[in-house]
């Protein structure tokens, strides 16, 4: 019986694809791509020559049933984003969520995320977490980050370069500004670099030196006691 198979895709350094993602996409009848232009690339350099299909949050509303309809006929559908795992702050959800109301198996690899390597990097306990993903661009925002004042676990967050600081400075007004941070940017990519230290001091390295690249913000959640080293302030090369 045909399937549904989540396809995690490097999320900057193209080594990181799994040996089992590229037979599954090889062996894919359709692979569904959030940007074709950037998944072509990415198959190009796997020597792939593939049909894509765009899926994406505009149109995923309206194509997911007939997806679903076309692996019921028998077609093996790769669903890939541009970077990292489907349905993490991605298209994804409303398809597995349809192919498994109708009976349809759904493969999941596992695969490049950006969250986990940050979270890891970040020497905050990773026993237990909190993923929030993009915080609401405009309404709900302040109000998202106030409900977890009190969040003993460790946050993770996903932010434009446009909005860092603005995202830092909310965070001091309501955890505090000795909460500790750690912000990875360009995560696998050759620019990869991890800022650490109290949310005071890591707004005013962003300040001096503008934001650039994809960004994974790790707040230490309220208990957090553990001691960091005295020099945590990674310099711009």
């Amino acid at each position: 019986m045909a399937k549904l198979y989540i396809v995690p895709t490097p999320i900057g350094n193209l080594e990181d694809i799994t040996i089992r993602a590229v037979r599954v996409l090889s062996e894919a009848d359709l692979i569904l791509a959030e940007d074709t232009r950037t998944s072509s690339f990415l198959l190009r350099h796997l020597s792939l020559e593939k049909r894509l299909v765009s899926h994406h949050k505009f149109n995923e509303h309206r194509t997911v049933e007939h997806i679903a309809e076309r692996i019921e006929a028998g077609e093996n559908v790769a669903l890939i984003s541009d970077a990292g795992t489907p349905g993490i702050s991605d298209p994804g959800f409303l398809l597995v969520r349809n192919c498994i109301g109708r009976g349809i198996e759904v493969e999941s690899l596992p695969g490049a995320t950006a969250f986990l390597p940050a979270l890891v990097l970040s020497g905050f306990p990773c026993d237990r977490f909190l993923f929030e993903g993009f915080l609401p661009r405009k309404k709900g925002r302040k109000s998202r980050v106030e409900s977890l004042a009190e969040e003993e676990r460790t946050m993770i967050f996903y932010e434009s370069p446009y909005r860092v600081v603005k995202c830092l400075e909310l965070f001091i007004a309501v955890f505090g500004p000795e909460r500790q941070v750690s912000v990875s940017r360009e995560l696998t990519k050759k620019f990869e670099q991890t800022i650490r230290g109290a949310l005071t001091d890591v707004r005013d390295h962003f300040i001096s030196r503008p934001p650039k690249g994809e960004f994974v913000l790790v707040v230490s959640g309220k208990k957090y006691s553990n001691s960091l080293p005295e020099q945590f302030m990674e310099e711009e090369e």
